[in-house]
């Protein structure tokens, strides 16, 4: 076992040699700023990024009981833990942007995924709890910054495009959520430890960055960054965007940690199915990231903001007023369908906002949008402690009739 790890490890650092110790030729078109491959050479690339950043994440996820187990944690020791993961995303978040843009997209985001990477492998090393926290806390800190990075690449496509193709990255990292899982399930069945897992993973990453990296693109940002006071007002039309992104991505964390236990208590589903309405929900969401663009193009964001606020309520009050098993798995099936295209809508409109960077827009946005992840799933609990949990599912949906209200009344949405 020792025997294969080290060889993987010598084969990455082989592969990462040329990436981590010198920069890579600009070509003649880079040097002023022009893309020197195909759209479709750099669409698929950054769809690429996207997918590796998703199974990094989802294999670590496939790993959680099993990392569990070994470090006998009980269930509230794993939830403090966790929350480092989070604190670190919500540390990087104020210089993020500001890296992106002096930095440029494609530098900071083939050096942070490679880290993202070896973040991975350092949690299968743990063997004291506060091992785990520490790496997942920097595990949050790369996380977040690939996710700026990668989202101003994303922005930057589109652009090249002239047409909306953003949730088509989205759904790169929601294939990538199945691919990982299905691969953690196969490691935990041929019994191969955390570590040896993560960094056939990571190895894989550093492989994948090394073939792609080149069609990306700079991603330097010709806009100048202003000096501006600690209490600036910040600009009213990324704050609407982010506090769209707030009730979306609280609705996503409601349905990530309590689908399954909404359809066991409320919906009493027998224990074969109390994961179908997460599936449900994860399954409708990837698949409308993948026809949104061609639905945004059609009826442009604005529209499609609405409906999908709407969708997002339409489904919670289904699961609510309608408990049954039918009926919940409907109401979770068009939440994942109105959950689908917001977050890429929200980031893809930031991006355009004049005079803003790409880079520092994205971080003002997912800054507020990260928060809803946040504080969603635990407004949950409270609020069934008070009363009951088909009252808190209630509550969430009213935040896509607040989506749908916000939406009409802005102008930076087009």
């Amino acid at each position: 076992m020792k025997t294969s790890i080290n060889s993987l490890f010598r084969v990455s650092q082989k592969l990462l040699a040329p990436l981590l110790l010198s920069p890579s030729k600009p070509g003649a078109g880079e040097e002023l700023n022009l893309p020197v491959y195909s759209n479709r050479q750099i669409r698929i690339a950054v769809s690429v990024f996207f997918f590796c950043q998703g199974l990094c994440f989802s294999s670590w996820a496939s790993r959680i009981p099993d990392i569990k187990t070994s470090l006998q944690l009980t269930d509230a020791a794993l939830g403090s833990i966790l929350l480092a993961l989070p604190a670190g995303q919500l540390t990087a978040m104020p210089f993020s942007g500001k890296l992106v843009t002096h930095f440029g997209s494609k530098k900071v985001l083939r050096i942070c995924l490679v880290l993202y990477a070896i973040c991975l492998t350092n949690m299968g090393l743990a063997t004291q709890p506060w091992h785990l926290g520490l790496a997942l806390y920097l595990f949050g800190v790369c996380g977040n910054m690939c996710n700026i990075s990668v989202n101003t690449q994303a922005i930057a496509a589109e652009k090249l495009y002239g047409r909306p193709i953003m949730t088509s990255f989205h759904g790169a990292w929601s294939t990538a959520g199945f691919t990982g899982a299905a691969i953690g399930l196969l490691m935990m069945g041929q019994r191969i430890s955390p570590y040896l897992h993560f960094w056939i993973i990571a190895s894989l990453v550093f492989i994948t960055i090394m073939i792609s990296q080149r069609f990306l693109q700079p991603g330097r940002s010709n806009t100048r960054l202003e000096k501006k006071g600690f209490f600036t007002r910040p600009n009213g039309a990324l704050v609407q965007l982010g506090i769209i992104g707030f009730c979306s991505m609280a609705s996503e964390g409601a349905m990530f940690d309590w689908s399954g236990v909404y359809f066991q208590q409320v919906v009493e589903a027998p224990k074969s199915l109390i994961v179908l309405g997460y599936v449900s929900f994860m399954i409708m969401m990837a698949t409308g990231r993948f026809v949104g663009d061609k639905l945004i193009q059609k009826h442009g964001r604005k529209k499609m903001l609405r409906v999908s606020g709407v969708l997002i309520s339409t489904g919670l009050f289904i699961s609510v007023l309608f408990p049954y098993l039918a009926t919940a798995t409907l109401g979770f099936l068009i939440v994942g369908l109105g959950v689908s295209s917001i977050v890429p809508m929200v980031y893809s409109s930031a991006g355009r906002i004049p005079n803003i960077p790409p880079g520092i827009a994205l971080a003002s946005v997912s800054s507020i949008s990260f928060l809803g992840f946040l504080m969603g799933p635990p407004l949950i609990g409270y609020i069934a402690e008070i009363s009951s949990l088909r009252y808190s599912f209630a509550v969430i949906g009213l935040l896509g009739f607040g989506i749908a209200i916000m939406v009409s009344k802005m102008k930076a949405i087009q």
